[in-house]
């Protein structure tokens, strides 16, 4: 009987996770603290105890049926990279032997001459380092005829250069954390012994029949739908969201949760998303390293998934024009060791005290630096998605819901303090506890306080989160730092370490008030008063990819040790060359889509067209202009239609001798207008040519799942 049939979630859940459970089980006491202490930053492993550690990794792969193993990375391609080794080697008489010791565990080297690194380096400087990452857990991806271990790293060159998006997001975290801690001491929280970010992602994306959908070349390549007219039913009915799940779409989900569920990745919801053939998985909130990981592992088990159930993933943010697009709203929040979760109002006057400071020092930190998050976000995907149909504008500013508001304006007068129950006397303390917090959603609102969190919702569903929880967590370290420092300072004045805090809140919520916005982000009036406040600072996507480099940004990163002043112009160089590739592939995509099957559609249908009217000269169908006219019609179109196809190649081929900035402002000012007239006119032809002609299924079949 096949093991999906008789073992339930609980029984295979973590089987394949060489976590702090199976090291207690594995390894002797004295190893496995110094792996924990290790683990939690107290001091680092050594060689002999990573030996240990290694065989004893090994022996658990082998038992469970791997084959190999890997450094299991994360390049700056938002991808993820791995280099399979054997377990299994022969000795020089030809006898099976299995070779893994602590060196190996430790450190890989890879060849790292193909990786983005924004031309700092030749190809044939080829050397990189991959190095465990001890605080996330290695795990065992299994395959029908064995498995392999991939075991959490980081990814630098050989000058120690990050390669990676995880090592400045450890730093980053580092950062936050330790300035976390700092506050928490000084207002007297003495028993607490470390703070940790949690984060937990929502992934959206689309599923449609893979047959279908790979004779589009736009999907096959792009990810998305360049040409494709709206259906008769797409999701104005609203019919769609939170309804019945497809059978098909069903069986997909418990597969990749099944899966999930021996990796120890908690899959907390699932559901029908707004647009047709559009779902969500949610996953379960943890320490923010490895929720780093886990959203990686569950797109890759999503992907590999989706191809065995003939099926075709998108995880574009905007594979439909006029429908809603895919994002991965990136829950983020700190945890204390004792478990109480910092953004969360409580009945406690001395703990909503302390959730003020931190709830302040996010709207501190993200009223100076909101461009750091602009830039987070700033992909050639979020190019079609922000800004429209539920997704938030790229203009950052935070809600709070009016409770807080309301607090916070009661803060700012000096007659009224604080309740002795602290907000939860606003009202909240006469409802159900089912309800923590008093205010609505803000569906436009880029940066939401949510109850007990903030939720950034500009990511998008393609994206690695580990970059906008970096900058998160930089300018969250920052506004902490500046608090703790406006803290300390009323303390030496002799204030009690809780008034002094009230009143740095206070004042950080006043400095920062200007990021604070509580109506539709989507109109123009917010659009004219976000420039009056200073919020808007880059109209393109290619003005926000500058942004990292301005130098109160630069400043900030190098001052918590997140990035080094050449790293910051590595990581914009290269993001600058990834938004204009998948911007000019999908240029060069349109062009021959044109050639290979629009234009001649076009002339089947004249042809069909002027053969029908050809042959039925005899008979009388009356005034035939309408007919005349539409065929006509159909000529113009394909004119039109072929001078942009030649005006699409002449300025494709501009492209060649511009660097990477020019050519993202060629392409979003001059080559993706002419690509958005292309469509129109393709989708025009499209609403009047036969389907049996068409040359590409259409938005009506391909949003559509058989059983």
């Amino acid at each position: 009987m096949p093991e999906k049939e008789y073992k339930t979630v609980h029984e295979i859940f973590g089987s394949m996770l060489f976590d702090r459970r199976v090291m207690r089980e594995k390894l002797n006491p004295d190893i496995y603290a110094q792996v924990i202490d290790a683990m939690e930053g107290r001091q680092h492993l050594s060689a002999e105890a990573a030996d240990i550690v290694a065989t004893a990794m090994k022996d658990w792969a082998i038992s469970k049926g791997a084959t190999h193993w890997s450094h299991w990375f994360q390049p700056q391609t938002e991808l993820t990279a791995e280099k399979h080794l054997a377990f299994t080697m022969s000795d020089t008489e030809g006898n099976p032997i299995e070779v893994f010791r602590g060196k190996h565990l430790a450190q890989g080297e890879p060849d790292a001459s193909s990786f983005p690194s924004a031309g700092t380096r030749s190809t044939f400087e080829a050397r990189g380092y991959s190095a465990w990452d001890i605080s996330s857990p290695a795990f065992i991806v299994k395959t029908p005829k064995g498995g392999t271990l991939f075991i959490p790293s980081v990814f630098l060159s050989y000058d120690g250069t990050p390669l990676d998006l995880k090592t400045p997001l450890l730093r980053a975290l580092d950062a936050v954390e330790g300035r976390a801690f700092r506050l928490l001491r000084t207002l007297g929280q003495r028993g607490i012994r470390f703070v940790k970010m949690t984060v937990g992602a929502e992934q959206e994306y689309f599923l449609l029949d893979r047959p279908r959908a790979q004779l589009r070349p736009d999907i096959r390549f792009c990810g998305r739908t360049l040409i494709g007219a709206q259906p008769a039913k797409d999701q104005k009915l609203d019919h769609h969201y939170m309804g019945a799940i497809h059978n098909r779409v069903l069986r997909y989900m418990e597969d990749v949760e099944r899966d999930l569920a021996r990796l120890g990745v908690s899959v907390l919801a699932r559901h029908n998303e707004v647009a047709r053939c559009q779902f969500e998985f949610a996953h379960l909130y943890s320490d923010a390293n490895r929720a780093c990981d886990q959203n990686q592992i569950l797109m890759e088990t999503m992907r590999k998934l989706a191809r065995q159930h003939e099926l075709r993933l998108l995880f574009h943010e905007k594979p439909f024009a006029g429908m809603n697009g895919s994002g991965k709203h990136t829950n983020i929040s700190l945890v204390d060791s004792e478990g109480r979760n910092l953004l969360k109002p409580s009945n406690s006057h001395r703990r909503n005290v302390v959730f003020l400071a931190f709830l302040s020092a996010v709207v501190l930190g993200v009223s100076k630096f909101h461009s750091l998050l602009q830039f987070s976000i700033a992909t050639s995907g979020n190019l079609f998605r922000l800004g429209g149909h539920e997704a938030p504008p790229s203009i950052i500013s935070v809600y709070l819901g009016s409770a807080l508001t309301d607090l916070i304006r009661r803060l700012d007068n000096s007659d009224v303090s604080l309740p002795e129950k602290g907000i939860m006397d606003l009202g909240l303390a006469k409802l159900p506890d089912i309800i923590p917090f008093d205010s609505d959603r803000n569906r436009t609102s880029p940066v939401a306080f949510t109850g007990d969190k903030f939720e950034f919702r500009a990511p998008g569903s393609s994206q690695s989160i580990a970059l906008p929880v970096t900058m998160f967590a930089s300018l969250w370290a920052w506004g902490i730092e500046q608090v703790t420092g406006m803290v300390e300072a009323k303390i030496s004045e002799g204030k009690d370490p809780i008034d002094a805090a009230l009143e740095a809140a206070r004042e950080a919520f006043r400095m920062g008030s200007s990021v604070l916005f509580e109506g539709d982000a989507y109109s123009h009036e917010w659009h004219d008063e976000a420039k009056r406040r200073g919020l808007v600072e880059a109209e393109t996507m290619p003005d926000r990819i500058d942004l990292i480099l301005k130098p109160e940004n630069k400043e900030m990163l190098e001052a918590l040790g997140v990035y080094r002043a050449h790293e910051l112009e590595n990581l914009r160089a290269i993001r600058m060359e990834s938004f204009a590739t998948g911007l000019e592939v999908e240029a060069a995509v349109l062009y021959d889509m044109l050639w290979e099957g629009v234009l001649p559609a076009i002339s089947k249908q004249l042809t069909l067209e002027r053969n029908s009217m050809l042959y039925f000269e005899d008979v009388d169908f009356g005034d035939m202009t309408p007919w005349r006219d539409y065929v006509g019609g159909l000529g113009r179109a394909k004119n039109a239609l072929i001078k942009d196809a030649n005006s699409l190649y002449e300025l494709k081929g501009r492209l060649a001798g511009m660097d990477a900035r020019e050519r993202s402002d060629f392409l979003t000012g001059t080559i993706i207008p002419l690509m958005d007239e292309i469509r129109a006119k393709c989708d025009a032809a499209e609403l009047t040519i036969a389907a049996d002609i068409w040359p590409y299924p259409i938005y009506r079949n391909l949003l559509s799942l058989s059983a």
